[in-house]
């Protein structure tokens, strides 16, 4: 198997992620165990027992993900040996793949990931934004009614690129409001509201850029396994100093998912028609996969039955 690796994003958290796992696999249960340790709080029951409004908030979200990917990592990593072409990682999602790749420990990743939290959060409480998904419009026609609908001190873009019909917006609540009608006139079937504390991956990020770029150098890093594809630029990354502009970058870029699924896909293909292997929560980038690229293989690795059955073929 020739194997290009997916890490979910946000959103994809759910109260009782990776309990299964941590029963099941020693090597799961002690990631979880790990990196509750590195962050001094008790993560693994917030994921397991939640309260939902706890494990949703952004610097409880964005580590428990890690956790999850990284916990499936742990188990699958010895079986995918060698056989890693490339990965990506949806947003935060991108320090999983990290992590897979070996320029991260789980733990300092966890660390990043939760100040990145805290930072964005910071961010969306000085200059609050929000997001709304469109459906059903050209990511195109979405660039250039977003690009209408800004002003001088009110912005909209598009920052997350899901699906050539499928893009989250970001910006100034009022930006977006005006952008999410006009993309109605223009044909989106819908315009959905997302629940977040920012407009993450647009310029009110900013903010937060410095001082996720301090706790990116203070961290330890080794060059990567195999290479990982960047959001912002939708380039394969192979060593750590660029990693850490790359990191820093996306938080007010969008997120080039389609490119990014691409060129994975492209650099897999070099070794052989490749299986797409989702690790951590959810299945939304196979999903995404599929679309992106008809006909790819996928398999998904999220629960404990999932991960043992693909442990134990062939």
């Amino acid at each position: 198997m020739n194997v290009a690796l997916l890490c979910p994003g946000q959103g994809a958290q759910k109260v009782g992620m990776g309990k299964d796992l941590a029963e099941a696999f020693s090597a799961a249960r002690d990631t979880f165990a790990a990196i509750d340790a590195a962050l001094g709080i008790q993560l693994s029951r917030v994921m397991w027992e939640g309260p939902d409004e706890l494990l949703t908030r952004t610097d409880h979200a964005q580590p428990a993900i890690l956790a999850h990917s990284a916990a499936v990592w742990a188990v699958v990593a010895k079986k995918l040996a060698g056989r890693v072409a490339a990965a990506a990682g949806h947003s935060l999602g991108e320090y999983s793949a990290y992590v897979a790749a070996g320029l991260l420990t789980p733990e300092d990743a966890a660390l990043l990931v939760r100040r990145r939290g805290e930072l964005m959060n910071d961010a969306g409480q000085a200059r609050p934004g929000s997001m709304a998904a469109v459906l059903g419009l050209a990511t195109e026609r979405v660039t250039e009614v977003c690009a209408s609908a800004s002003r001088a001190q009110s912005v909209v873009v598009a920052a997350n690129l899901n699906a050539p019909d499928q893009t989250v917006i970001s910006g100034d609540p009022d930006a977006v409001t005006r952008a999410g009608e006009s993309l109605k006139a223009a044909g989106a079937k819908r315009v959905i509201p997302l629940k977040v504390s920012g407009a993450f991956h647009s310029p009110l990020m900013a903010p937060a850029r410095e001082g996720l770029t301090a706790a990116l150098t203070a961290a330890p890093a080794r060059e990567p396994a195999f290479p990982v594809v960047a959001n912002a630029t939708a380039q394969p990354v192979r060593d750590a100093a660029t990693a850490r502009v790359q990191l820093a970058a996306q938080l007010t870029s969008p997120v080039r998912w389609v490119e990014c699924t691409r060129r994975l896909h492209e650099i897999a293909s070099a070794g052989g028609a490749p299986t797409f292997v989702e690790i951590g929560p959810g299945n939304v980038l196979t999903g995404l996969a599929k679309r992106i690229v008809p006909g790819v293989a996928c398999v998904t690795l999220g629960t404990a039955p999932e991960v043992r059955a693909f442990l134990e073929a062939a």
